[in-house]
Protein backbone atom coordinates (compact mmCIF):
# COMPACT_ATOMS: atom_id res chain seq x y z
CA UNK A 1 0.00 0.00 0.00
CA UNK A 2 2.83 2.58 0.64
CA UNK A 3 4.28 1.89 -2.87
CA UNK A 4 0.87 2.63 -4.30
CA UNK A 5 0.79 5.71 -2.70
CA UNK A 6 4.46 7.05 -3.30
CA UNK A 7 3.78 6.12 -7.56
CA UNK A 8 0.01 7.97 -7.25
CA UNK A 9 1.75 11.32 -5.51
CA UNK A 10 4.75 11.03 -7.67
CA UNK A 11 1.95 11.31 -11.07
CA UNK A 12 -0.10 14.07 -9.46
CA UNK A 13 3.21 15.94 -9.39
CA UNK A 14 4.10 14.90 -12.66
CA UNK A 15 0.69 16.00 -14.07
CA UNK A 16 1.03 19.17 -12.24
CA UNK A 17 4.18 19.59 -13.42
CA UNK A 18 3.14 18.88 -17.05
CA UNK A 19 -0.25 20.81 -17.16
CA UNK A 20 1.97 24.30 -15.70
CA UNK A 21 4.36 23.80 -18.70
CA UNK A 22 1.80 23.70 -20.96
CA UNK A 23 -0.28 26.36 -19.22
CA UNK A 24 2.33 28.93 -19.84
CA UNK A 25 3.95 28.01 -23.21
CA UNK A 26 0.14 28.31 -24.17
CA UNK A 27 -0.15 31.68 -23.27
CA UNK A 28 2.55 32.88 -26.03
CA UNK A 29 0.22 30.79 -28.92
CA UNK A 30 -1.07 34.48 -29.76
CA UNK A 31 2.49 35.29 -31.19
CA UNK A 32 1.78 33.03 -33.69
CA UNK A 33 -0.86 34.48 -35.28
CA UNK A 34 0.10 38.35 -34.37
CA UNK A 35 3.49 37.67 -36.14
CA UNK A 36 2.07 35.44 -39.19
CA UNK A 37 2.52 37.09 -42.41
CA UNK A 38 -1.40 36.57 -42.54
CA UNK A 39 -2.25 38.71 -39.74
CA UNK A 40 -3.72 41.91 -40.80
CA UNK A 41 -1.17 44.50 -40.36
CA UNK A 42 0.30 44.20 -43.96
CA UNK A 43 3.80 43.55 -43.19
CA UNK A 44 3.28 41.96 -46.73
CA UNK A 45 4.24 45.82 -48.52
CA UNK A 46 7.13 46.64 -46.61
CA UNK A 47 10.86 45.90 -47.34
CA UNK A 48 13.25 48.25 -45.33
CA UNK A 49 14.70 49.16 -48.54
CA UNK A 50 15.83 45.53 -49.85
CA UNK A 51 13.85 46.81 -53.19
CA UNK A 52 15.97 50.03 -53.14
CA UNK A 53 19.28 48.04 -52.59
CA UNK A 54 18.44 45.67 -54.67
CA UNK A 55 18.07 47.68 -57.82
CA UNK A 56 21.17 49.81 -56.94
CA UNK A 57 22.90 46.34 -57.11
CA UNK A 58 23.60 46.16 -53.15
CA UNK A 59 21.19 42.99 -52.88
CA UNK A 60 21.09 40.63 -55.93
CA UNK A 61 21.74 37.16 -54.67
CA UNK A 62 21.64 35.22 -51.79
CA UNK A 63 25.05 35.46 -50.66
CA UNK A 64 24.62 39.44 -50.87
CA UNK A 65 21.14 39.01 -49.57
CA UNK A 66 22.69 37.20 -45.99
CA UNK A 67 25.51 39.67 -45.87
CA UNK A 68 23.11 42.43 -45.63
CA UNK A 69 20.55 40.97 -43.18
CA UNK A 70 23.25 40.18 -41.31
CA UNK A 71 24.75 43.63 -41.09
CA UNK A 72 21.18 44.73 -40.22
CA UNK A 73 21.01 42.48 -37.53
CA UNK A 74 24.77 43.72 -35.83
CA UNK A 75 24.29 47.42 -37.03
CA UNK A 76 20.95 48.24 -38.10
CA UNK A 77 16.99 49.47 -37.37
CA UNK A 78 16.04 45.81 -35.94
CA UNK A 79 18.70 46.44 -33.14
CA UNK A 80 16.53 49.44 -32.55
CA UNK A 81 13.13 47.49 -32.55
CA UNK A 82 14.01 44.86 -30.61
CA UNK A 83 15.34 47.27 -27.87
CA UNK A 84 12.05 49.18 -28.02
CA UNK A 85 10.46 45.81 -27.69
CA UNK A 86 12.30 45.08 -24.40
CA UNK A 87 11.71 48.41 -23.06
CA UNK A 88 8.25 48.82 -23.96
CA UNK A 89 7.44 45.19 -22.30
CA UNK A 90 9.16 46.04 -19.42
CA UNK A 91 6.77 49.77 -19.01
CA UNK A 92 4.03 48.21 -19.79
CA UNK A 93 4.18 45.01 -17.51
CA UNK A 94 4.84 47.63 -15.12
CA UNK A 95 1.65 50.06 -15.59
CA UNK A 96 4.35 52.42 -16.20
CA UNK A 97 2.39 54.32 -18.22
CA UNK A 98 4.55 57.49 -18.07
CA UNK A 99 7.73 54.95 -19.28
CA UNK A 100 5.57 53.53 -22.39
CA UNK A 101 4.59 56.91 -23.70
CA UNK A 102 8.64 57.76 -23.10
CA UNK A 103 9.62 54.40 -25.18
CA UNK A 104 7.14 55.14 -28.06
CA UNK A 105 8.14 58.83 -28.48
CA UNK A 106 11.89 57.55 -28.83
CA UNK A 107 10.66 54.57 -31.11
CA UNK A 108 8.94 57.40 -33.66
CA UNK A 109 11.94 60.00 -33.04
CA UNK A 110 14.44 57.18 -34.21
CA UNK A 111 12.39 56.31 -37.91
CA UNK A 112 14.71 57.23 -39.93
CA UNK A 113 12.90 58.70 -42.78
CA UNK A 114 9.93 59.02 -43.85
CA UNK A 115 8.88 55.27 -45.08
CA UNK A 116 10.60 53.92 -41.94
CA UNK A 117 8.02 55.89 -39.87
CA UNK A 118 4.89 54.73 -41.98
CA UNK A 119 6.12 51.19 -41.97
CA UNK A 120 5.98 51.51 -37.93
CA UNK A 121 3.17 54.03 -37.33
CA UNK A 122 0.57 52.07 -40.17
CA UNK A 123 2.01 48.72 -39.20
CA UNK A 124 1.29 49.32 -35.26
CA UNK A 125 -1.88 51.16 -35.45
CA UNK A 126 -3.19 48.08 -37.72
CA UNK A 127 -2.21 45.56 -35.24
CA UNK A 128 -3.24 47.45 -32.03
CA UNK A 129 -6.90 47.65 -33.99
CA UNK A 130 -7.05 43.74 -34.60
CA UNK A 131 -5.45 42.98 -31.17
CA UNK A 132 -7.89 44.74 -29.17
CA UNK A 133 -10.91 43.29 -30.74
CA UNK A 134 -9.48 40.00 -29.58
CA UNK A 135 -7.30 40.25 -26.81
CA UNK A 136 -7.74 43.73 -25.53
CA UNK A 137 -5.48 44.49 -22.33
CA UNK A 138 -5.11 47.52 -20.32
CA UNK A 139 -1.54 48.02 -21.81
CA UNK A 140 -2.65 48.18 -25.32
CA UNK A 141 -5.33 50.46 -24.39
CA UNK A 142 -2.42 52.53 -23.28
CA UNK A 143 -0.27 52.10 -26.47
CA UNK A 144 -0.43 54.97 -27.33
CA UNK A 145 -1.70 56.33 -24.51
CA UNK A 146 -3.93 58.93 -26.28
CA UNK A 147 -6.16 58.08 -29.19
CA UNK A 148 -5.54 58.65 -32.29
CA UNK A 149 -1.76 58.89 -31.47
CA UNK A 150 0.52 57.52 -33.53
CA UNK A 151 2.09 53.89 -32.31
CA UNK A 152 5.28 52.78 -33.34
CA UNK A 153 5.01 48.58 -34.69
CA UNK A 154 7.36 47.39 -31.31
CA UNK A 155 5.49 48.96 -28.78
CA UNK A 156 2.21 47.88 -29.63
CA UNK A 157 3.95 44.31 -30.13
CA UNK A 158 5.52 44.51 -26.82
CA UNK A 159 2.51 45.81 -24.72
CA UNK A 160 0.23 43.15 -25.87
CA UNK A 161 2.76 40.93 -25.05
CA UNK A 162 2.79 41.75 -22.05
CA UNK A 163 -1.36 42.29 -21.17
CA UNK A 164 -1.36 39.11 -22.47
CA UNK A 165 1.59 38.03 -19.41
CA UNK A 166 3.56 36.44 -22.03
CA UNK A 167 7.38 35.62 -21.69
CA UNK A 168 9.81 38.70 -22.42
CA UNK A 169 12.47 36.20 -23.65
CA UNK A 170 10.11 34.52 -25.78
CA UNK A 171 8.11 37.41 -27.27
CA UNK A 172 11.12 39.24 -27.88
CA UNK A 173 12.64 36.08 -29.73
CA UNK A 174 9.75 35.73 -31.98
CA UNK A 175 9.15 39.46 -32.65
CA UNK A 176 12.77 39.15 -33.62
CA UNK A 177 12.49 36.18 -36.26
CA UNK A 178 9.51 37.59 -38.02
CA UNK A 179 11.19 40.93 -38.32
CA UNK A 180 13.41 38.81 -40.49
CA UNK A 181 11.27 36.28 -42.58
CA UNK A 182 9.74 39.25 -43.68
CA UNK A 183 12.53 41.05 -44.79
CA UNK A 184 13.42 37.11 -46.46
CA UNK A 185 10.37 37.14 -48.05
CA UNK A 186 10.44 40.85 -49.39
CA UNK A 187 13.56 39.73 -51.35
CA UNK A 188 11.79 36.29 -52.77
CA UNK A 189 9.10 38.67 -54.21
CA UNK A 190 11.70 40.79 -55.83
CA UNK A 191 13.13 37.49 -57.11
CA UNK A 192 16.72 38.04 -55.61
CA UNK A 193 16.26 34.68 -53.72
CA UNK A 194 13.87 31.65 -54.50
CA UNK A 195 12.18 29.87 -51.52
CA UNK A 196 14.46 27.26 -50.37
CA UNK A 197 17.49 29.63 -50.51
CA UNK A 198 15.24 32.19 -48.25
CA UNK A 199 14.94 29.76 -45.73
CA UNK A 200 18.74 28.99 -46.21
CA UNK A 201 19.48 32.04 -45.16
CA UNK A 202 16.86 32.28 -42.22
CA UNK A 203 18.39 29.45 -40.99
CA UNK A 204 22.02 30.78 -40.85
CA UNK A 205 20.82 33.49 -39.18
CA UNK A 206 19.04 31.90 -36.58
CA UNK A 207 22.19 32.09 -34.35
CA UNK A 208 22.35 35.84 -35.16
CA UNK A 209 19.01 37.10 -33.58
CA UNK A 210 19.03 34.80 -30.69
CA UNK A 211 22.51 37.14 -30.07
CA UNK A 212 20.27 39.58 -30.64
CA UNK A 213 17.45 38.92 -28.57
CA UNK A 214 19.62 38.03 -25.82
CA UNK A 215 21.39 41.30 -25.75
CA UNK A 216 18.03 43.10 -25.63
CA UNK A 217 17.01 41.85 -22.91
CA UNK A 218 18.84 43.73 -19.99
CA UNK A 219 19.01 46.59 -22.24
CA UNK A 220 17.77 50.61 -21.08
CA UNK A 221 17.06 54.05 -23.07
CA UNK A 222 21.30 54.30 -23.24
CA UNK A 223 21.42 51.16 -25.22
CA UNK A 224 19.43 52.61 -27.97
CA UNK A 225 21.41 52.96 -31.26
CA UNK A 226 21.98 51.79 -34.58
CA UNK A 227 24.58 52.26 -37.61
CA UNK A 228 23.57 51.11 -41.09
CA UNK A 229 24.33 53.59 -43.47
CA UNK A 230 23.66 52.10 -46.65
CA UNK A 231 20.39 50.76 -45.50
CA UNK A 232 19.20 54.18 -44.34
CA UNK A 233 20.52 55.51 -47.45
CA UNK A 234 18.15 52.67 -49.54
CA UNK A 235 15.47 53.25 -47.40
CA UNK A 236 15.39 57.20 -48.18
CA UNK A 237 15.85 56.91 -52.12
CA UNK A 238 13.05 54.28 -51.83
CA UNK A 239 10.60 57.34 -51.72
CA UNK A 240 11.82 58.24 -54.74
CA UNK A 241 12.35 54.67 -56.63
CA UNK A 242 10.11 55.17 -60.06
CA UNK A 243 8.77 51.52 -60.29
CA UNK A 244 8.40 49.67 -57.11
CA UNK A 245 6.27 46.97 -55.46
CA UNK A 246 6.65 47.93 -52.02
CA UNK A 247 5.74 51.11 -49.49
CA UNK A 248 9.42 51.14 -48.24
Amino acid sequence: MPIMTTIIITDMVTITTMTTEAGEAWREAPLLLWLSPAFPVGAYAYSHGIEWAHEAGDVTDAASLAAWLADLARFGAPRLDVTLFVLAYRAAAAADWDGLEEVNAFALALAGSAERRLETTAQGAAFRLAVRAAWDSEALAHAPRREGEPVAYPVAVAAAAAGCGMALARAAEAFVVAQFANLVSAATRLGVVGQTDGLRILSGLMPELATLARQAHDATLDDLGACAFRSDIAAMRHETQYSRLFRS
